[in-house]
């Protein structure tokens, strides 16, 4: 009985935790909490014989590595060791380059866009819309609507189970472009 009421009240404080994220006012005056500019040009630069090669200038040690502009996601070990690359479908509001870290994560959950997802991971928020790499139960990538704010980034079920397996709280996300 006790484990139980452990466990219902753990779910409730995550809840309360995201949804005060959710709706928390953007800071003024300063840069946002847990995020560091990204030095150097406006793209990061690509190897040109291996498209899919990890960006230079995206960090060290065991991290996230999210691409803006190519869309694309790499999970990053220890020796900075590629284990995973894939493609998603960017959300409407983009994070800035920078690198964060992840502060809470949902098994399953109802995205803002209505659709059920899975397996959420999420790392920081612009103006009010809270970013974070997540999968759609029901398997679909699609875009989201014009004229629509979210922040779900989309992996296919298995890219987001093994982003699940390997980004827990703390983990760090560095943003490029």
């Amino acid at each position: 009985m006790v484990t139980g009421l452990t466990a219902a009240a753990l779910v409730a404080v995550g809840v309360l935790a995201y949804q005060a994220a959710a709706t928390a006012p953007p800071e003024r005056g300063g840069p946002r909490a847990g995020v560091s500019p990204a030095p150097g040009p406006a793209r990061t630069p690509r190897n040109e014989r291996h498209p899919d090669a990890l960006p230079a200038r995206s960090g060290t040690g065991e991290r996230v590595v999210y691409s803006v502009s190519d869309d694309r996601v790499w999970l990053v070990g220890d020796g900075d060791r590629v284990r995973r690359t894939f493609r998603v479908t960017p959300s409407t509001v983009d994070p800035a380059p920078g690198t964060y870290a992840v502060t809470s994560r949902s098994n399953r959950v109802t995205g803002s866009d209505g659709v059920p997802i899975e397996h959420v991971v999420r790392f920081t928020s612009v103006d009010g819309v809270v970013i974070g790499f997540s999968a759609a139960v029901d398997g679909s990538t699609a875009r989201p609507g014009r004229g629509v704010r979210t922040g779900g980034i989309r992996e296919t079920r298995a890219d987001g189970e093994a982003m699940w397996d390997f980004a827990t709280i703390g983990q760090k996300v560095v943003v490029v472009r």
